[in-house]
């Protein structure tokens, strides 16, 4: 079975450097069920690809085992687990990649955040569900996913596809993440894992589906699926899930309400953010609106005051947030033609999520700022790329008006739930890109009382889909 990564990072070379894989070199790990080898068939600065084969012995897979359940002997040596990838491939991918997969690089540690282009290619994937089960898994991590239905024998049409996938999933984050990703979701298409699986298979799945699992669409069945059907353990991993969705919540109610709120009130910039966004979209004319990052629903309530917007979407990562906003919006007390244009939504913004399709405008009111840098790529290519509504308006800090806040310790940001706040120029200088490669036009304005050195405030980018 085969599994191939390709990247076109420059230079493409730092691949092996990730993967602690040497471009230069065939080698050879020993498994207890035959022989992983990897090489890289394509090495140069403009491209690179590394092959992970697996050779699994057939013979090694039940050599020492009885046959206590009855089972056939013929099935036990003629099966296909040598020639798919299975778990058998998540196994030798944590032992062969087990740095990178850890997300180590002595070499080139700046490397292991960075967000790169990467290609997996998986020739022989077992997908019990279908190309259609594999883009529910792998799209709503913001792969682009392709994929080809292997006949069941190219002579007899009439047997139709089998089971398995010539696939190829396209992404652009880190290698850690990718590894994870497919750590994780291989045996889950597979439906199946060829060693037992008990209390320890929780751990190994909470901790490679961090960032991400509790936050995808469909992660009960990804969680049923990779503990075997076993409900006992699927019922305490999700049960761990939603502890931890909960402390999150905690901690990020905890400081937007209190920190920003406290720093920004003097000069009451949440309220002129507020107006000046719904008066933007109102000038628009959109009549479908999605506020990605609601938090308690303060927009939506300025928006509510629009007659001619028609549906408004507040998307949150959090249900407890979205249980606040439902109750300041007074939602179970609106007249009926008001309530039945809003809906609330769980929703994680640096995964592809359908339902973001189809608005006219999209809202991103202090938000980017809260993720992590190495996360906003994929946060761009949900909302400009996928989504890809006519209008998106997106507000951030601007650092250099800090100092006017005498509040804040110098070099301090203005609560610690951000990851970043940009200069002006920064902030324009990442609209701008956004532009060049989603095929938007950038408009900027300012927020909030200006100074003649170091501007306003609140920072604010309108973009406008070009035709």
């Amino acid at each position: 079975m085969l599994l191939n990564i390709t990247t076109t990072h420059q230079p493409a070379t730092d691949l092996g450097y990730l993967l602690h894989k040497h471009p230069d070199k065939c080698q050879s790990f020993p498994m207890t069920f035959g022989q992983a080898h990897v090489f890289y068939p394509e090495s140069n600065t403009q491209k690179c690809t590394a092959t992970l084969l697996l050779d699994v012995n057939p013979v090694d897979l039940v050599r020492g085992k009885s046959n206590s359940q009855g089972e056939g002997k013929l099935s036990q040596y003629v099966n296909d687990r040598p020639y798919v990838s299975s778990s058998f491939m998540s196994v030798a991918i944590a032992k062969v990649f087990r740095t990178a997969l850890s997300g180590r690089c002595k070499d080139m540690p700046e490397l292991v955040g960075t967000a790169i282009p990467l290609s997996v290619n998986l020739p022989v994937l077992p997908c019990r569900g279908g190309i259609s089960f594999l883009k529910e898994l792998f799209e709503p991590l913001g792969y682009e996913v392709t994929g080809k239905a292997i006949p069941l024998d190219s002579t007899f049409t009439a047997w139709e596809d089998s089971v398995y996938i010539d696939a190829t999933l396209s992404n652009t984050l880190p290698l850690q993440n990718l590894l994870s990703h497919i750590y994780v979701l291989i045996p889950v298409l597979d439906d199946d894992k060829h060693y037992w699986v008990g209390d320890e298979e929780i751990d190994k799945l909470l901790r490679h589906g961090e960032g991400w699992l509790n936050e995808h669409p469909i992660k009960e069945q990804i969680t049923k699926r990779y503990l075997k059907r076993r409900w006992s353990l699927a019922r305490k991993a999700l049960e761990q899930l939603s502890e931890e969705d909960t402390q999150d919540i905690e901690v990020e109610d905890t400081v937007r309400d209190e920190e920003e709120a406290a720093i920004e009130k003097p000069i009451s910039l949440n309220q002129q953010r507020l107006e000046v966004v719904a008066e933007t979209i109102k000038q628009s004319q959109a009549k479908r609106v999605i506020d990605l990052g609601c938090g308690e629903g303060k927009l939506i309530k300025y928006l509510l005051k629009s007659k001619s917007i028609e549906q408004i979407t507040g998307v949150d990562v959090s249900y407890r947030t979205l249980e606040i906003a439902k109750k300041r919006l007074k939602l179970d007390d609106l007249p009926f033609h008001q309530k039945d244009k809003i809906q609330l939504i769980k929703g994680s913004l640096i995964y592809r999520d359908k339902r973001f399709n189809n608005y006219d405008a999209a809202t991103l009111i202090e938000v980017i700022e809260h993720l992590d840098l190495n996360r906003l790529a994929a946060l761009e290519r949900v909302v400009f790329e996928f989504a890809k509504p006519k209008l998106v308006i997106v507000t951030t800090p601007n650092i250099e008006y800090n100092v006017q806040f005498k509040s804040l310790p110098h070099g301090k940001l203005r609560h610690r739930d951000h990851r970043f706040e940009w200069t002006r120029k920064e902030f324009q200088d990442w609209a701008n890109n956004v532009c060049e490669n989603f095929n938007y036009q950038v408009a900027f304005q300012d927020i909030g009382d200006e100074d003649s050195e170091v501007g306003t405030p609140t920072q604010m980018a309108t973009f406008t889909l070009s035709i």
